[in-house]
């Protein structure tokens, strides 16, 4: 069995299998949204990682009515959020390490962090 991120399916299985034109795929990549990896021969190769995300992708557009460009900042703000979820995990360890004072040295036991963004949307 493959990885979830080992590249091994061809653009033509992928397409079959969603249902989806192979321009679709390729489109996408043009967008941004994906980034197959690419044999020597230049031959786009995707990995289950990025059939998950093509999946989301065609649940946004399709189900939802996203355009593409609203169907990116969707998926760097879900990028964002899943690190800042390891982080909070991270820290939360690092926390109850905290609890039994032998563990951590004080310098370490308050992290900080400020680093905040700021997407503001006009209307035209």
């Amino acid at each position: 069995m493959h990885s979830y991120d080992e590249p091994v399916y061809l653009i033509s299985v992928v397409a079959k299998v969603l249902n989806i034109h192979p321009q679709t795929l390729r489109q996408y990549e043009r967008e941004g949204l994906i980034e197959p990896s690419r044999t020597q021969g230049r031959m786009r190769l995707y990995s289950q990682r990025d059939i998950d995300r093509i999946k989301m992708i065609l649940r946004l557009t399709r189900d939802l009515g996203v355009n593409l460009a609203g169907v990116d900042i969707i998926l760097q703000l879900k990028e964002k959020i899943d690190a800042m979820q390891q982080e909070i995990d991270s820290l939360r360890e690092e926390l109850s390490k905290a609890k039994n004072p032998a563990t951590i040295p004080s310098h370490k036991a308050i992290v900080a962090k400020n680093n905040y963004e700021i997407i503001i949307f006009e209307e035209e």
